[in-house]
């Protein structure tokens, strides 16, 4: 239910025309009543006649806060969608009402802010093209991250092993064959984690190329084989044009769903393992699930997880893009990343110049419907 009286340019002045018309009210209850002959202030309706008109008073000051809540609502909305990288996000005016000036406002900073992201997202894409050039490069950092791998993981266990392997000897040697027995059990575990963890190493030095390959088509051979390799049940659901998806940026998610995979198969503990991929409209949508241990925000987990989780928003933010990620201790994790969407140059230097028929100016309303699907 709308509420419009006052089309003042000033939100202060639309107030006080509202609190005018409040402070009225009495005073034409009162008119109206002399009018009918009724005398509201005697004695026997005098507490009546004050409820009721208590009662108007109240309603039309919380129709007037509900129109202004409303409004304040829109706009909170419509920055969560703009933080969250929608840049495509409008707010429709509303017409003659001091918020427009808002709201005009609020949108020339979006569409601002979209022609400066896309032309980040633009030199972006250049520069990951130029790096991926790059095989030096790319070979030198892959070297380092599997030798920080190797050593935060496998080789500490490797000695772990080494030093239960020796105890196990010495504590066999005297004839304590419960203590050796433990020992032995956790000898056990500790191969089996590290076979586990070695086999998601393995699992990246194999060779994955994108090159002549869409990434949708990549992933149909890739995402399987790695969740298999590595024990785990996976599903995929991608939901994106296979054909308008630039290079980079297929390359760029590529090496975040890399990230994110190994992640799970290091960190986790997981047995079912989800990747989603979702075009909405104005953002590309990337999000990795698990079923694993989780973690909390002051946990250990955290710390485990920090140096992957920090490469793939470093690789999100190279286009624009953001990453979420949320997790519980024994929830399992869920990381999102979203990567705003632009429509190609010449798409959007053709609308400009094509003249606008009246039909058109339904779009802006069918426009924020779908951003705030997305």
């Amino acid at each position: 239910m709308k509420l419009i009286l006052f089309h003042a340019k000033s939100i202060k002045w639309q107030l006080l025309g509202y609190f005018g018309l409040l402070l009225l009210l009495p005073v034409a209850g009162l008119a109206a009543a002399r009018l009918f002959g009724v005398d509201i202030l005697s004695e026997a309706t005098w507490l009546e006649s004050f409820a009721v008109l208590l009662f108007v008073v109240l309603f039309g000051a919380y129709l007037i806060a509900s129109q202004f809540q409303r409004k304040l609502d829109s706009l909170h909305l419509a920055i969560l969608q703009l933080s969250r990288g929608n840049l495509a996000e409008r707010i429709k005016p509303l017409g003659l009402d001091p918020f427009d000036r808002l709201y005009d406002d609020f949108n020339e900073m979006a569409k601002s802010l979209e022609k400066r992201m896309q032309l980040l997202q633009k030199v972006g894409e250049e520069n990951v093209m130029l790096l991926a050039e790059s095989n030096e490069v790319a070979v030198t950092e892959e070297r380092k991250r599997l030798a920080r791998d190797l050593h935060d993981t496998v080789s500490q266990q490797l000695f772990a092993i080494h030093m239960s392997a020796s105890s196990s000897a010495k504590l066999l040697e005297r004839g304590d064959h419960d203590k050796a027995q433990t020992i032995l059990k956790q000898l056990v575990e500790l191969s089996e984690l590290t076979q586990k963890q070695l086999r998601g190493l393995l699992a990246q030095l194999r060779p994955i190329e994108l090159e002549g390959k869409r990434l949708a088509e990549a992933l149909d051979k890739w995402f399987p084989d790695y969740c298999r390799y590595n024990g785990l049940q996976g599903r995929m659901d991608l939901r994106v044009d296979r054909n308008i998806m630039s290079e980079a940026m297929e390359h760029q998610l590529f090496l975040i769903i890399q990230e994110g995979m190994a992640n799970v198969v290091k960190h986790a503990s997981a047995q079912h393992v989800e990747l989603l991929i979702h075009d909405n409209g104005n953002q590309y949508v990337l999000q990795i699930g698990d079923d694993g241990k989780g973690f909390s925000n002051a946990g250990s987990g955290e710390r485990n997880h920090s140096y992957g989780l920090t490469t793939m928003r470093e690789r999100a933010l190279k286009l624009g893009g953001e990453l979420e990620i949320a997790s519980k201790a024994g929830a399992g994790t869920r990381v999102k990343v979203y990567m705003p969407k632009f429509k190609p140059e010449e798409t959007v230097a053709k609308e400009t110049k094509e003249p606008k028929e009246p039909k058109d100016a339904k779009e802006p309303e069918h426009d924020d419907e779908n951003s705030h699907r997305g």
